[in-house]
């Protein structure tokens, strides 16, 4: 269970039951109207956490209240450094490649480990970076209510900048300007946030807007079809679905994107969600042949070019796991998609 409502402030701390996390919805810079009444941050390839802060303690939780705290042992210093206050950071959890861009791949490894001691090392090999870009509650007050304009402040004055930490400027106006800078700097796209929106825990709003670079879509994994040739007797392409009214609707296979090491986890957590019935409303026959069937309880994404006339995506490729998302969370990112509409004939 997570918070979406309001709740006192001394209990916002304890984490009992966390926040999830306000949520943007899908845009673009021509729907958002002057850039005066906007803030532009740039989106970040990683994983959306909440650091519960306190003097002597720090915990990364994620969207849906996944506990990554001994994952990432180079975040636990952020306590000191905030110097004896307490407060709940709303942030991304991000690998950066050696160019110092975000790296979804990268980041995967370091998700599932659970031992310390294999955690600490792997923090050494490659550390993550913790990007902070709101401010929840401090020092007995909860913030939500406050606009963004006057959090964004306050976080600022914070001053949190460090080895696995840091927090990203917000460009105020000049949506255009902050577009072309997260393209030149190879980054998702940036979110936009209206100044004067309020948090709202749990709630996809229109006072904040993702404007994307690349095309990516949430997934489940239904089934998977073996491979052939270098990968046969392993899995050759993944089944994929997204959730709807209905139940679980079929969109393609995915068979790009994969490392050997990544093939090889995926096994494994496939052949202990095996099962002698397809999820799927339906899967054509050339797609279904040799198809080993699963329970859909795990939520990957994927990069594309467009959506095809029949909902398929066209040309995927594999981006990770998503244990922060639960399988009835995936759902169509475009609504033209639902409506039936598709992008073929639009070029680009």
């Amino acid at each position: 269970m997570v918070y979406m409502a309001t709740k006192p402030d001394a209990d916002l701390m304890t984490g009992s039951t966390p926040l999830s996390p306000m949520l943007a919805t899908p845009g673009t810079l021509d729907s958002l109207g002057s850039d005066d009444s906007w803030a532009f941050e740039m989106k970040w390839d990683g994983m959306r956490t909440l650091a519960y802060v306190e003097p002597g303690s720090v915990r990364l939780l994620s969207r849906n209240a996944l506990d990554f705290t001994v994952s990432f042992p180079e975040i636990s210093p952020l306590d000191k450094v905030m110097e004896g206050h307490s407060a709940i950071l709303d942030g991304e959890l991000v690998r950066l490649d050696e160019l110092g861009r975000p790296s979804f791949g990268l980041l995967q490894r370091r998700l599932h480990v659970t031992e310390p001691e294999l955690a600490r090392r792997l923090a050494k090999e490659g550390a993550a970076t913790l990007v902070l870009f709101d401010l929840l509650f401090l020092d007995g007050e909860s913030l939500l209510s406050k606009y963004y304009v006057e959090r964004r402040r306050m976080l600022e004055a914070l001053d949190l900048g460090g080895a696995a930490w840091r927090t990203p400027p917000s460009f105020a106006g000049g949506g255009a300007a902050a577009v072309d800078f997260s393209v030149e700097h190879h980054l998702e796209g940036v979110i936009a946030k209206r100044l004067t929106s309020t948090y709202q825990p749990g709630r996809r709003s229109p006072a904040w807007v993702k404007i994307k670079n690349i095309r990516t879509q949430e997934v489940v994994v239904g089934g998977w079809t073996p491979g052939s040739g270098r990968r046969a007797g392993h899995i050759g392409a993944l089944l994929l679905g997204v959730s709807t009214a209905g139940g679980l609707c079929y969109v393609g296979k995915v068979g790009t994107g994969f490392s050997d090491a990544v093939l090889a986890d995926l096994a494994f957590d496939l052949a202990r969600l095996a099962t002698p019935v397809s999820a799927f409303h339906a899967v054509p026959q050339r797609d279904a042949r040799d198809a080993r069937w699963v329970v859909p309880e795990l939520a990957g994404e994927v990069s594309f070019t467009e959506w095809t006339s029949d909902r398929r995506l066209r040309h995927p490729s594999w981006r990770g796991l998503r244990p922060d998302k639960r399988p009835d969370e995936v759902t169509f990112e475009d609504a033209r998609v639902i409506s039936g509409e598709s992008d073929e004939g639009e070029g680009g």
